[in-house]
């Protein structure tokens, strides 16, 4: 899911760097691209947040030893 709105996110900023697309496409584009931003942010702060816990819960069954 990550990888697939990461390459969603990609091809938009393609399209807008190319200058192809009209002022309406563009402004389309770039909406969709920060919901795609937001969505890939929310993802990642998701999976640090799992990654802190068993961080945190390996240091605690090496603190008990």
């Amino acid at each position: 899911m990550f990888e697939t709105k990461i390459k969603e996110l990609e091809e938009v900023v393609n399209k807008l760097e190319s200058g192809e697309a009209s002022l309406s496409e563009s402004l389309e584009l770039f909406e969709k691209g920060i919901q795609l931003a937001k969505d890939c942010n929310k993802m990642l702060d998701e999976a640090e947040k799992k990654v802190s816990v068993l961080i945190g819960g390996e240091k605690k069954d090496f603190d008990e030893e």
